[in-house]
């Protein structure tokens, strides 16, 4: 709940759901840069150096998926600022690196898809990928915020899809 509660907290002290403007005014920059459209391309990173907080972004990336990795890396901005740099890696760099991405991911989740508007969306009826599309957003992150909606005791059938490291895969892609 904790992560929810930071996720809320950050949409209201300014007043916006866009992680950018966030960003801004705390004061992290946002840099983007090519780097591949493969799904073994990194597509961010948050670094600290110097005490200057950076987030670097893909920007061969679709602008609807640059806005998810922005959210995933100010998660571990917000959450995990103590270990200097988080990046999206084939390979665990230290023990709480899965943690780490995972608490990422629930931020993520937290913050692009509003409760109200996931439940509008299963009030839909909708399929599952219908709701993803509907929402913007690819389907591991709505299947992450449904897992999170029922382990806060609401009934919902979430197809479990999503592993921790979702992101790296080729996201322009549908899910085989």
């Amino acid at each position: 709940m904790a992560i929810k509660q930071e996720a809320n907290r950050l949409k209201m002290k300014y007043q916006t759901t866009d992680p950018y403007d966030i960003c801004t005014s705390m004061d992290i920059q946002v840099i983007k840069r090519p780097m591949g459209a493969s799904a073994q391309s990194c597509k961010g990173f948050f670094l600290v150096s110097s005490r200057c907080k950076l987030i670097v972004i893909n920007s061969d990336l679709p602008e609807s998926i640059q806005r998810i990795i922005i959210a995933h890396e100010l998660g571990h901005a917000v959450l995990h600022s103590d270990s200097a740099i988080s990046a999206f890696h084939e390979f665990a760099m230290f023990d709480d690196t899965d943690r780490m991405e995972y608490e990422a991911n629930v931020f993520a989740a937290e913050f692009m898809l509003s409760d109200d508007e996931v439940m509008e969306s299963l009030e839909m009826q909708m399929d599952f990928f219908q709701m993803a599309r509907c929402l913007y957003v690819p389907p591991e992150l709505l299947d992450f915020k449904l897992r999170i909606l029922q382990r806060q005791g609401i009934k919902i059938n979430a197809p479990y899809i999503a592993h921790g490291d979702f992101l790296k895969r080729d996201l322009g892609q549908p899910l085989n």
